[in-house]
């Protein structure tokens, strides 16, 4: 079994499609292991975001991440970083896939409704983010 962090953002929050996003996370064979809802302060998202510290759209994605709540899972399933980001879809919500949930529930690159790890590496540093400071 493989874990992954993701996050539903603001946006998705706004719109009122949790509970429509953790439905299909489930009904995609992904089991949550730890759940919350918080609003990133920004010392919170700088340090989320830190590896786009340089990219010219750093400074919109934290004031974008800390705009409203956000929902934080730690999720297990076999392959389930790539399970995931298949069925997140692509980063751009005009470009995601069909039925995907960027293509449902986002809106363009920034507000795309879901964060997901990339990686084992960056699961394992995105989920001791979210111990470190929401998994009490």
């Amino acid at each position: 079994m493989e874990k992954t962090y993701t996050m539903i953002k603001p946006d998705a929050v706004k719109k009122g499609v949790i509970g429509k996003m953790i439905y299909r996370i489930e009904e995609a064979g992904f089991a949550i292991r730890a759940m919350r809802m918080a609003t990133l302060t920004t010392e919170r998202a700088q340090e989320f975001y830190a590896v786009h510290k340089e990219r010219p759209f750093y400074g919109e994605l934290v004031e974008f991440m800390t705009s409203g709540p956000v929902v934080m899972m730690v999720l297990e399933k076999e392959n389930a970083i790539a399970d995931l980001r298949v069925l997140m879809g692509a980063t751009n919500s005009k470009e995601a896939a069909p039925g995907t949930l960027r293509q449902c529930y986002g809106t363009d690159i920034q507000e795309n409704a879901i964060h997901g790890s990339d990686s084992p590496e960056t699961a394992q540093t995105e989920i001791a983010f979210f111990e470190k400071y929401y998994n009490n």
